[in-house]
Formats: structure tokens, sequence, C-alpha cells
């Protein structure tokens, strides 16, 4: 009968650690300098039925609400030297993307055992359901999603510890996409309002990446070299994949559509060299090949040696990560620049300076492919001890040479909150708003090409169905944290000029993405 109890006493306490729903279960309290936190306690007449063994020391839970549902106790961001991203959606810094919890839990005891051994093993599902209710060439819905597998090796732990392979890391990521692009089902090229889809290949196993980091002097000197997606280590900020929209997530439009920065899930051979004098301070520099082919590594992402890489694309990143006040009010202040030497077509000038739309002639060759960025983000006011915890204030501008690029100018601010004003600190709620402007050559060729009654030239972002100007996003998610590796996020997206144009009506998308992490 005692066993029965226990057996019950043990289950109840399961549930109640793995289905939150009031702040009561997640301690969100204030945080200083040094995270004071009691050891959870259980009443007395559970401790007096489980025994004094079963009394555990329950570790901080830091919530950073992302796609992936992650709450396994982390320490706080201004107590360690920061990682390469501190995002949520990218490459690792000396660990896993998709984090070590998950729904199934220690999946019967199998990672411990790997994770001991330096192996870090994650299965990630994504499934997006979406459909313009309103607006657009027509009214449609899709399914879109992946599965994603993840393998992070820690040589110290394999190798035993040694001081060489001391923060050395392999990182590995594999997906398999499927589903339809609704955005080019309601007529709009140069957009896409679901977070996963394209550039995956009809593959099952598409590379993302594959690239060893290895750190030195307390991690304030890192070099990751290998397969890597620079849209991601480059011009990209922790809450960007909070949203639907792919303008942000995986790197910021325009610089990911450019061939010498190509985000998520679009990799390049090159490294990134990354460098801390101080915590709150980095330079990071990357040197890529840049590959003339739609797409990187052909469709599968393994192959590497494509013909025509001699060119190379040169980023540079600065950032500034404060945290203001006793509460760490966590701040990310980035400037960059890329410089792509490859060379690319006019969109306008022919070989003589005119319209090549009108004359017929070869289009110039432009020497070099130039962007720059400016991210910012604050939080404004602190709810726990993550570095998402709290109301945050966010936007970027970005630049990309007009002669070579669709989009030119594009500017986006949000603001994000957990829900820890309504008991669920783990849910997240957020809007945005994204303006892109087209570039002055792209319009005068479709002036041109219009005034002659030709079919409309594009470009990187894809054919359009009538004079681009501006194209402008507002959109509004809530994410539902159901459970650790479980989330379920509705998700509201106005899109006004569909595709840069005014030829269709303005569009109204509703979607539902769910996200587990096995």
């Amino acid at each position: 009968m005692m066993a029965l109890i226990r057996t019950v006493v043990c289950l109840g306490l399961f549930l109640s650690a793995a289905f939150p729903v009031r702040a009561a279960d997640v301690d969100v309290t204030r945080t200083t300098v040094v995270q004071d936190r009691k050891a959870h306690e259980y009443p007395g007449w559970v401790r007096r039925i489980l025994g004094t063994k079963a009394d555990t020391h329950k570790l901080p839970e830091v919530s950073n609400p992302t796609p992936y549902a992650e709450t396994q106790p982390t320490t706080p961001f201004y107590e360690t030297t920061p990682g390469f991203l501190h995002a949520p959606y990218g490459p690792p810094s000396f660990g896993p993307p998709f984090g070590t919890t998950h729904l199934l839990g220690d999946w019967g005891g199998v990672q411990p055992w790997l994770q001991s051994r330096g192996l870090y093993l994650a299965v990630d599902v994504y499934e997006d359901l979406a459909g313009n209710v309103a607006g657009g060439k027509k009214r449609d819905y899709t399914v879109a999603g992946q599965v994603g597998t993840t393998l992070d090796v820690d040589w110290n732990r394999v190798l035993h510890p040694r001081a060489w392979a001391r923060d050395l890391w392999l990182h590995m990521l594999v997906v398999n996409g499927h589903g339809r692009n609704l955005s080019r089902l309601f007529g709009d090229n140069s957009n896409q309002v679901q977070q996963i889809y394209g550039s995956r290949g009809n593959v099952i196993a598409h590379l993302v990446w594959a690239y060893f980091e290895k750190a030195w002097l307390d991690r304030r000197v890192d070099l990751s070299v290998g397969w890597i997606p620079t849209g991601v280590f480059f011009q990209n900020s922790p809450w960007v994949c909070n949203f639907m929209n792919v303008w942000l997530c995986g790197g910021e439009s325009p610089t990911k559509f450019l061939r010498g920065g190509r985000g998520w899930p679009s990799g390049n051979i090159g490294g990134v060299l990354r460098v801390m004098p101080i915590k709150q301070l980095y330079v990071m520099g990357g040197l890529f090949a840049v590959s003339p082919h739609n797409y990187n590594g052909g469709i599968s992402g393994w192959s590497w040696a494509q013909d025509g890489l001699g060119k190379l694309s040169t980023q540079a990143e600065i950032g500034w990560i404060p945290a203001f006040g006793r509460d760490h009010l966590a701040g990310h202040y980035k400037v960059g620049a890329m410089y792509d030497n490859a060379r690319y077509e006019d969109l306008y000038e022919d070989i003589h300076g005119n319209s090549w739309v009108l004359t017929g002639q070869p289009a110039r060759r432009q020497s070099g492919q130039t962007s720059v960025w400016v991210i910012v983000d604050q939080m404004l006011v602190r709810r726990g001890a993550g570095e998402m915890n709290g109301l945050i204030l966010g936007g970027y501008y970005a630049y990309a040479s007009g002669q070579t690029s669709q989009i030119n100018h594009s500017f986006m601010a949000v603001l994000m909150d957990t829900g820890a004003l309504w008991h669920r600190p783990l849910d997240s709620v957020g809007i945005a708003f994204l303006w892109a402007g087209f570039s002055r050559s792209a319009i005068l060729s479709q002036e041109a090409a219009a005034g002659r009654g030709l079919a409309l030239p594009g470009g990187n972002f894809g054919m359009p169905y009538g004079i681009q100007g501006h194209e402008t996003i507002y959109e509004a998610y809530y994410g539902f944290h159901i459970a650790d590796g479980l989330s379920i996020k509705p998700d509201f997206q106005y899109v006004n000029h569909v595709g840069g144009t005014t030829v269709f009506r303005d569009a109204v998308v509703l979607s539902t993405a769910m996200n587990v992490a096995f």
C-alpha cells in the first residue's frame, strides 16, 4: 500500500512539473546580480511518504520562450560569457539548438547516457497550418513543416578530458521539409508568411550545417569552420524566430536573399571568428565561398564541391550586449556589413547604360554586392532570469545594393512579452511591423517592360505580378507553452501590397504552428 501511495504521489509531482500553467509552478521573480532561489520544498506530508532521499533541489527554470518550448535549467546570461548568437533558432554555441529538455523526457535513460559521453542528440518536428482567409490572387491553405535532427559532439568528453579538446565541438543539423508555399499561391513571390518553407530541396535529408567550433581564453576567442549558414551567424538576434515571417527568421531580409549571405537552411563553406575582449562586447568576422547556383550544396546541401566557387563573401559585425540596472535589462546592439566580390547582372542597365529590357543588349555586370544592417533590441521590464524573460522592444534596418537586389531597403519593429502578467510565464506574445522597399533599378525595368507589353522581369525576390513599390506586413502571435518540448503558436499576418504591387487585394493570413522537441 505504501508503495502504491508513493507511486501516485510521484506521478502527481511529475505531471505538475511537466505541465506548468500558473506562475507558482515557475519561479519568475526579479533577478539580482546573484540569482538567489530557494530549493523546492515539498509539503511535510509528501516528504514523510517519499522519505528524505526523494527531497530534491530544483534548479531555476529560465523560461526563454522560443519555438522549442525550452525550459531547461540555465545559467542567466549575465553571469556567463555570451555565446555566438543567443538565438533560439540557429547554430548553437557549445550546445544543441533544441536544448536538452525533451517532451519524452530522458528517453528512458538514453539521453543522460549519451550526454555523459559528450553526445547531444535531438529530434524536432515543426508543423504549420496556414491559410489566407481574404485577399491575394486566390484563397488557399497549406500545411508546411519539417523534421529536424541535430547531433552535437563535445570532444572533450568523447576523448576524455584533454587540454586541447576543451571547448571543441562538432555541430550538425539535417532536416526534411515538406508542404506548399502559401505566399506563392496567393500571389506573393517576394515574401513568405510561413517560417518553415523553402530551400530544403525534395530530399529525405537536407544538410543545414556541419562545422567544428573551438574556443580559447574562456570562450573569449571562438572559431567555427565548416558548412555554415552565414545568415544566422550574422545579422541575427534572439527574438527573430519568435515570428513566423521569413523576412525575419533565419537572418533578416534582404541580406539573407543575397548569394553571399544566404541564411538558414542554406549553407556556405567558410569560417567565422569572434573575439570578445569583454563580456558585453564582441567583434565577429567571416569569410565564405559564394555559390553561383540556386541551391548551395545542391538541393541536398551535401554537394560541397560545386563548380564556380571562386568568389568570396566577407562579413563583419560588432555587437554590444549590455545589461542595465539591478534587474539586468538585457540589450543587443549590432552593426554589420557584407561585401561579396562576385559579379552580378544589373537589374536595369545594359552594357551601354541603357535599359536592357528595351535594347535587348546584355545586362551590365556589376562588380561586388554590398549589404549593411543595424539590429537593436532592449528589455524594458524583466519578468524572470532568462534573456527573453520580459517586455522587449526591438527592430532592425538593412540595406542591399539596389542595382542587383530587387529589395534594397527593409525596416522592422517588434514588441514582445511573456505571459507572466496573466500567470503564464512560459508563454510568449508579440507584434511586428515589417516594411520593404523595392529598388529603383528593379522598378525602372518593370516600367520599361510594361510600356512595351513585355513580361515583367524579376530578380532575387521572384517574378512580380505588377510594378513593385513596397510591401508592408503586420504580424501578431501568441505562443502557448503546453509542456517541456511542446508549444503551439497561433499567428496573424496582414499583408499590404501583396508582392510589392497593387494587383491583388491585401491578404489576411491565419496560421497555427506546433513544435515538438522529442
